[in-house]
């Protein structure tokens, strides 16, 4: 949302209450509705519709202008310090008080998986007072001209190995959150590969390390859902009027109906907590509401041949998992770590990635000693809990801020 612009109430539930509805009123074939519409004389129509709709929630923002710490409120400054046409690295940083100490580096590597980085907002809040904080910031891919290029899984991997570099990796702690989680490992195990310094730390949220794993309905589907499938009926050139007007994209709109079926609780959990505060008399706990409700509509497009590449990759042909993914012609070797201390974490109630997911990453990781892996599982822990809420303050945050920064 714009700094300094509220949405009102009504635009705060638009995508929310639009797109749910549509869910409900088709039932189970839903995907077969969506898929229709996306390669029918509709799908400008639908595409339109829901980019009016987000729109109502004003542009993502971290807003972000100071965080509290043990009773002091510390000004934030925020900018972008490295680009591509693909992806923006934002660095936040405070003022810590007279200490003088040199704050740790962290980089914070966002999923490109939907939604906008700015889900990571409370990841970042919480870890400014000890750390700069850089967060990779995928740019919608409706706003990028065709003359970027395509962008692949391998790229995403480049990319995040190109920061990592920049930032010093022998002083970097690396925090990667879902999809995210696959690309991090790789970039962080082909800097050995180049003769870099390992990342100080390397910690993994509730990512598909290796997705064979107790299996979750969504990574079955995805297992087992033909590319050719979703290019032809789930993939569609963004309409004239846009920067990316003729690139082909894995619409939000198409995306949404995915998060509704795969954790139907999480609109209702929102709304809930957006009542609650209000019944509560809490100002601020109802701004945070309204943030994270118009978070989580704030759907991006992504560019199609990334997410077909992550289909095949990832889900299907597991090649991270079965060590044999190979990256821009050279082989992602994570058995090659040996300083970087590995944290995992994983929620015992994550319906997106499921439980021992994560926890792959330490049968890939051989070299790196126990005494320098922990591997954690969260009781009653969802997928957004992670990375945000209650859980994530009470139960995540507080072994993540040891591991990193204590």
């Amino acid at each position: 949302m714009d700094i300094g612009r509220e949405p009102t109430h009504q635009a705060l539930f638009t995508p929310l209450g639009l797109w749910s509805g549509w869910i409900h009123s088709t039932g189970s074939g839903w995907m077969w509705q969506f898929a229709e519409a996306a390669r029918s004389q509709h799908f400008t129509q639908c595409y339109e519709l829901f980019q009016q709709a987000i729109k109502a929630l004003g542009t993502p923002a971290f807003d972000l202008a100071q965080v509290e710490f043990e009773g002091s409120s510390m000004p934030v400054s925020e900018s972008v310090v490295m680009e591509t046409e693909f992806c923006r690295l934002r660095r936040f940083s405070c003022k810590r008080g007279r200490s003088g100490r040199t704050a740790r580096s962290i980089l914070l590597c966002a999923p490109l998986a939907g939604h906008h980085a700015v889900q990571m907002r409370e990841v970042v809040q919480w870890l400014l007072p000890h750390a700069d904080v850089y967060v990779s910031d995928w740019v919608n891919a409706r706003d990028i001209p065709q003359t970027a290029g395509d962008l692949h899984l391998d790229d995403v991997v480049l990319t995040l190995q190109h920061f990592m570099v920049g930032l010093k990796p022998a002083e970097l702690d690396v925090l990667a959150v879902c999809q995210a989680t696959v690309p991090a490992l790789a970039a962080a195990a082909r800097l050995v590969a180049a003769g870099y310094p390992e990342p100080r730390s390397l910690v993994l949220l509730g990512g598909p390390i290796d997705p064979r794993r107790n299996p979750t309905p969504l990574t079955r589907m995805a297992g087992s859902l033909p590319p050719s499938w979703l290019d032809a009926l789930g993939t569609h050139i963004v309409p004239s009027g846009y920067r990316g007007s003729g690139r082909r994209v894995y619409p939000g709109f198409l995306q949404y109906p995915s998060l509704m079926i795969w954790q139907p609780e999480r609109p209702f959990l929102l709304l809930f907590d957006y009542i609650q505060s209000h019944g509560n008399g809490d100002p601020e706990a109802a701004r945070e509401a309204e943030r994270s409700i118009a978070h989580y509509g704030a759907m991006l497009d992504m560019p199609a041949e990334f997410i077909l590449d992550t289909l095949r990759v990832v889900f299907q042909q597991t090649l991270l998992a079965k060590g044999i993914w190979r990256v821009a012609g050279s082989p992602v070797r994570p058995d090659q770590l040996r300083e970087t201390r590995l944290l995992t974490i994983e929620g015992s109630r994550d319906t997106i990635s499921g439980v021992g997911h994560t926890h792959a990453a330490h049968g890939l990781c051989v070299g790196v000693p126990a005494e320098r892996r922990r591997r954690l599982t969260i009781a009653g822990c969802d997928h957004y809990g992670l990375f945000g809420g209650p859980t994530w303050r009470t139960a995540v945050y507080p072994v993540v801020h040891d591991w990193l920064v204590g």
